[in-house]
């Protein structure tokens, strides 16, 4: 399907790579014995159980490598890694490695027999907030489906795919068999665009698309001298919706702290969300994009902190007090 136009593209495009399709059956049997999980959800912080139904998960990568993690993670969730299940599957990986950006979630997706899901939309799954999902169809047959912002999909074994799941969506298996893709989570990259068709160029070009910038080391003394606390909005860590830094709105007190390993904001509840360095004593979320980021100030002589939220490449921006740390 073409883009209509570098502000509204496409609900979906296949990409350009064409697959082994038996080569990821051949990967896929190496787990097909193990029961698979119920797929999970991590929203602030949390794992929670989603699935109602016989929809089920494989990670192949997941936070800190944890094969029983089937939620697609975020922010003050470890690293992502592979789990232990990637060791047995020498084309998944292969095909892993060619995928040009930060790899987050990977997860065999099994849809079971008879499931029809419910319709909803996955916002921060879009590339505006800098985030892409792909899709890998392994097994599937003629009545299974995805509704994307209601075009009719049935995606094929050997195919590539990106689809807009901000975008309301629903998914079917009307069939006695189960549908299996791997479904890849990859933060948004200018090298990522090269899989996309020529016709997506003006797209990826225009002011849609949030790229993340490639993460840096701190040395101890960095890490020490970013040290500090502040009052910011209270949704500052929930990242389910694009909220407003300005305006009238509840407060809460938050702090950089040093964990040894690296920085961490603490929350009002005493939860560390991991901090991922981009330089110019400027942080993402370990586990999310650039949609959201921290900046110190704090050698001048009045420290403050820089809170950004993006979207695309329109930004909102507060400076706040901040307090070094003694």
């Amino acid at each position: 399907m073409n883009v209509n136009d570098s502000s509204t593209p496409a609900e979906a495009v296949r990409l350009l790579p064409a697959l082994d399709a038996d080569r990821l059956v051949a990967d896929l049997m190496t787990a097909r014995d193990h029961l698979w999980d119920e797929q999970s959800s991590y929203t602030n912080g949390r794992v929670s159980r989603w699935a109602e139904q016989d929809w089920r998960c494989l990670s192949v990568r997941s936070p800190d490598g944890d094969k029983k993690r089937t939620d697609p993670g975020g922010p003050g969730s470890a690293e992502f890694a592979d789990t232990e299940w990637l060791d047995h599957m020498p084309y998944v990986r292969e095909v892993l490695r060619s995928i040009p950006g930060p790899l987050y979630a990977v997860r065999f997706m099994d849809l079971g027999p008879g499931v029809v899901g419910y319709r909803h939309s996955d916002p921060k799954f879009a590339p505006d907030w800098g985030m892409a999902r792909l899709h890998i169809p392994v097994t599937t047959h003629e009545d299974a489906s995805l509704d994307l912002d209601g075009e009719i999909h049935r995606w094929q074994p050997g195919e590539f795919w990106f689809g807009d799941f901000s975008r309301k969506h629903q998914i079917q298996n009307l069939g006695p068999e189960h549908r299996v893709h791997l479904v890849v989570d990859v933060l948004v990259t200018p090298e990522l665009a090269r899989l996309f068709p020529a016709d997506w160029a003006d797209y990826f070009n225009g002011p849609e698309v949030l790229y993340n910038r490639p993460t840096v080391a701190l040395t101890d003394r960095e890490r020490k001298a970013a040290r500090c606390s502040f009052d910011a909005p209270a949704h500052l860590l929930e990242i389910e919706e694009f909220g407003s830094l300005t305006g009238p709105q509840p407060q809460a007190g938050f702090s950089i702290v040093d964990t040894g390993t690296g920085l961490a904001v603490r929350s009002p509840q005493d939860h560390l969300f991991p901090l991922a360095a981009l330089g110019g004593n400027e942080y993402r979320l370990v586990g999310w994009s650039e949609e959201r980021t921290l900046t110190t100030r704090l050698d001048g002589p009045r420290p403050e902190v820089e809170l950004t939220y993006r979207k695309g490449h329109r930004s909102e921006r507060l400076l706040v007090p901040a307090t070094p740390a003694a």
